[in-house]
């Protein structure tokens, strides 16, 4: 896999054959999403990586909105991560990652749909200014609670049972963002796994040495810089 985003001046590698043509960006959560996906399923894919902020010419041809994640299959191009989550689950069954009750799977749906405060309590904080950090900080560690009790209440060791599902995936990424804020913001803020989140502390470890996640972890620490350079508007990719 090759790791260099690509942008404005490049031009696109030859599609390898036999493998799905993947358009990701290493630190984005919501291609994170379909990666995970793929790898669960064993589902050959070359990936491209594309610069955001210099999106290459080619690519914004192709695909004029230049967002990712995105795929083409069958010469068709398809993009939005729970959309691509879902065909990718349909066009490859195994091994299955919704639940075979339409309630359940109703349910779990509802539970990523819900998970989308997390995200955006998150995302204030790594990116907003000083005044107002801890008031985001508080608003994240209560944005967990319900997913805290939403584990306790299935009393399983991930949300899709004895193995992670597609609930499990979907949400994955921002966990993995989460240990990121202590190194960002040096010490400032942690999140009170061990104390108030015990349930998906012990999920968080499974997670992180599961074969589908597992290949595609990146350290909270690189994570943080990631973060650091964006917030400062320098090159944020290639590191």
């Amino acid at each position: 896999m090759a790791t260099k985003h690509l942008s404005k001046d490049s031009v696109e590698p030859p599609k390898v054959l036999g493998s799905l043509r993947f358009y990701s960006m290493r630190f984005c959560p919501y291609a994170q999403r379909v990666q995970l996906v793929l790898n669960a399923k064993g589902t050959p894919h070359d990936t491209v990586f594309i610069n955001l902020s210099e999106k290459p010419e080619w690519y914004l041809t192709i695909f004029p909105a230049g967002k990712v994640p995105a795929l083409i299959y069958d010469g068709k191009f398809l993009s939005e991560s729970l959309i691509l989550a879902d065909f990718l689950d349909e066009q490859f069954p195994e091994p299955p990652l919704w639940n075979s009750s339409p309630l359940q799977k109703i349910l779990d749906k509802l539970v990523i749909e819900s998970f989308g405060k997390v995200g955006t309590a998150f995302y204030k904080l790594i990116m907003t200014s000083e005044k107002v950090e801890e008031k985001y900080f508080d608003e994240l560690v209560a944005s967990l609670i319900p997913i805290e009790t939403e584990l306790a209440e299935r009393g399983s060791t991930f949300f899709g049972g004895d193995k992670p599902n597609m609930v499990d995936y979907m949400i994955w990424p921002w966990f993995e963002r989460l240990d990121s804020i202590d190194p960002y913001t040096q010490g400032k803020f942690v999140i009170p796994f061990n104390d108030k989140f015990p349930k998906l502390a012990k999920w968080k470890n499974l997670m992180i040495v599961d074969k589908a996640v597992a290949p595609y972890y990146l350290t909270p620490e690189k994570h943080a810089e990631h973060f650091t350079k964006r917030k400062a508007g320098l090159p944020a990719y290639d590191i």
